[in-house]
């Protein structure tokens, strides 16, 4: 039975539309349609996300001070409203979810405009410019890494964690297993879509410096940009070290339950799906993030004992070969930082979230849920 419509809106890229994407599992599984807004970049997500119907609706964002350029952006924006009133409209959303991410404000204005009920997400510590343009406009902000109780949108934040997809789920049941002795050592390295650039030079040089017994153990999986694959493809074939290199993994929530250690950025997602399945990790928050979230992400599992935290600025080759060489030595410790890292995690975000938007949807105020909630009553 189809419960109604919920409309999740979405940046596209990973970061927005891996929580989107949990939250329309469980939507579905809930009795509700699912349908995404967002743009063209998603196409590679499409297949996986879990929608009645996806619509790419025109949007910008002002990344320029050039007259010419903000009328260009303004003119894109108008006509994105224009597109997403008449898509919601037609659909007649229960709710519209917004995710972050510039093609979130077409939709979220629209839904605002028309009196349909709206909430946002906000997977990160520090709220995104979209987010915050938005928070005065919604009935609720679901947070991943927000603080709860401050700010100017306190009253409105309701600390849900941040979803993570079913393959994250199923990866959390697999038990982190020590690599002792001469048994292999599986590491991972991740950057996103931003951030990959610098390990491509990086990880290959630090793992050059390694002592012969202890390069002979990796097994590397490492995310590199389309440009620079083959460079860092020859670099591992001449060191002799088994390597899987691409742009994107499809699995990488069973690379990450295999592996012993993870390199990688502090994205809020990347995060919380460190935490959830429990896996230690050395986080290198991107340092041209506008507002230093992923910095903030990081001191949040660096806190419970989960995860290292080093500066790009302060991470040479030398000192990543280090901290490697380190890792793969203390066996104990990397056991000791899953479980800590396992504690961090909130599996449950998803289920939360679901409940969040649906309380929005039969329009219960967020002061009344939250009272439900803290009083341990189903909302």
């Amino acid at each position: 039975m189809n419960k109604g419509t919920i409309v999740l809106a979405a940046g596209g890229t990973g970061g927005h539309l891996f929580p989107a994407e949990a939250l329309g599992h469980e939507l579905r599984n809930r009795g509700y349609a699912v349908h995404l807004v967002t743009d063209s970049r998603a196409e590679r997500f499409a297949g996986k996300f879990p929608a009645d119907e996806i619509h790419i609706v025109p949007s910008a964002t002002f990344a320029s001070k050039n007259p010419v350029a903000m009328a260009r952006t303004a003119w894109t924006l108008w006509r994105g409203l224009r597109t997403a009133r008449k898509l919601m409209a037609r659909l007649r959303p229960l709710a519209v979810v917004g995710f972050g991410g510039y093609p979130t404000v077409p939709p979220l204005l629209a839904s605002t405009g028309l009196g349909i009920p709206t909430l946002i997400h906000e997977q990160n510590a520090v709220m995104g410019r979209a987010n915050k343009a938005l928070a005065k406009r919604v009935q609720a902000i679901a947070g991943g890494f927000l603080p709860e109780g401050r700010g100017e949108h306190a009253a409105k934040i309701v600390v849900t964690g941040n979803p993570v997809r079913p393959p994250v789920l199923d990866a959390a049941k697999i038990p982190y297993l020590a690599s002792r002795g001469e048994v292999s050592f599986r590491l991972v390295v991740f950057g996103g879509s931003q951030g990959a650039q610098f390990f491509s030079s990086a990880v290959p040089t630090a793992i050059s410096l390694l002592e012969p017994a202890l390069r002979e153990r990796l097994v590397v999986t490492q995310q590199a940009r389309k440009e620079d694959k083959d460079r860092v493809t020859s670099c591992f074939a001449k060191l002799n070290a088994p390597a899987d290199i691409a742009p994107f993994f499809t699995d990488m929530a069973d690379r990450l339950a295999e592996a012993h250690l993870v390199i990688c950025r502090s994205g809020a997602s990347t995060v919380s799906e460190l935490s959830v399945i429990g896996r230690p990790s050395i986080l290198v928050p991107y340092p041209y993030a506008l507002d230093h979230d992923q910095a903030a992400n990081a001191a949040a599992l660096v806190a419970e004992g989960g995860a290292q935290v080093v500066a790009q600025s302060d991470l040479s080759p030398e000192k990543l070969s280090a901290l490697l060489a380190s890792a793969m030595n203390e066996p104990d410790r990397l056991e000791t930082m899953a479980a800590d890292a396992k504690k961090a995690g909130k599996p449950n975000a998803t289920e939360d979230l679901a409940d969040l938007v649906i309380a929005i949807a039969e329009k219960c105020p967020i002061a009344e849920y939250k009272n439900k909630k803290k009083s341990g009553v189903q909302a």
